[in-house]
């Protein structure tokens, strides 16, 4: 699914020009596959100022072109690119062009509380600086958001955003960091490897597995971490892929075997399949059977 606004180019972290974009795209994603919905907003605007309003989420923002200007606590704040911008709930605030003859771009999710306070020790989070200057978790917003937003795969989703979230609550909020010691590690995520590889086709949920360990959600992805040394999603993409290489030596078409190893659509399994063996399922396919006539 491709959520670009049309007539807007890839490289919106590069600036806005003047008059050519006016456009707000949402995108739902989900936490896990029956978990809750999250949204995400990629916006380029000319001239748009929002009017006064407040979110029941935190809103948290990455400025990916131009500045833009926020009415904010009473203040305005300036957001250029590569900041990270934190409103937090119920908090009211307006936002427009910075500059008369400026627009401005950015990325932004509306992430419920409790989102931020995992690998904190509870509360609600609190940040004194609505701008933050973070390049490191900025490019890491930035890029997730973009992935999230093209092919918001659930478990994809709730492996990355709640790790970020986490970490710009560790980083950046007057909120205690958790003890990052997972007694167990390597047992836990043996078990979390296992049901993702039995479930490959309807994976559970991180949240369902991580209480039915008796652990929070940002435990269960700190000893997986670790452990495996990637997030679950991108482990059980690597063995999906591992499959369907299987299938497809076997003269199966790739739109068929995505659908047997559990990706959401042929690109989705192009897209992992080109990441791990550096070539699209159709030329592997096709250098298989050659190779065996």
């Amino acid at each position: 699914m491709e959520t670009r606004p049309p007539g807007v180019a890839p490289s919106d972290d590069k600036g806005v020009t003047v008059g050519e974009r006016e456009q707000a795209t949402w995108t739902r994603a989900r936490l896990g596959r029956c978990g809750p919905a999250l949204d995400l907003l990629t916006a380029c605007f000319d001239t748009h100022v929002y009017a006064p309003h407040a979110h029941d989420e935190y809103t948290i923002g990455v400025t990916t072109g131009g500045c833009e200007a926020i009415d904010y606590r009473g203040g305005l704040i300036r957001s250029g690119p590569g900041s990270i911008v934190v409103l937090a709930p119920g908090e009211i605030h307006t936002g427009g062009p910075a500059e008369a003859s400026g627009g401005y771009s950015y990325r932004a999710v509306y992430a419920d509380t409790s989102l931020l306070a995992e690998g904190t020790l509870g509360g609600l989070p609190h940040f004194r600086e609505a701008v933050l200057d973070d390049p490191e978790l900025a490019t890491a917003l930035h890029l997730t958001h973009s992935e999230l937003s093209s092919c918001p795969d659930p478990l994809e989703t709730e492996s990355r955003l709640p790790w970020l979230l986490a970490a710009l609550a560790r980083r950046h909020s007057t909120a205690r960091a958790a003890n990052d010691t997972v007694p167990g590690a390597g047992r836990i995520a043996q078990v979390v490897r296992d049901r993702l590889a039995d479930e490959l086709l309807a994976p559970p949920s991180l949240a369902d597995l991580a209480a039915g360990l008796g652990m929070s959600r940002y435990q269960l992805l700190r000893a997986f971490r670790t452990t495996m040394g990637v997030p679950p999603y991108a482990w059980l993409a690597q063995y999906r892929v591992a499959r369907a290489r299987r299938l497809l030596e076997t003269g199966l078409r790739p739109a068929e075997v995505a659908a047997l190893v559990g990706f959401a659509d042929q690109a989705h399994l192009t897209r992992w399949f080109r990441r791990v063996l550096g070539v699209t399922p159709a030329a592997y396919r096709n250098s298989v059977q050659d190779g065996g006539r």
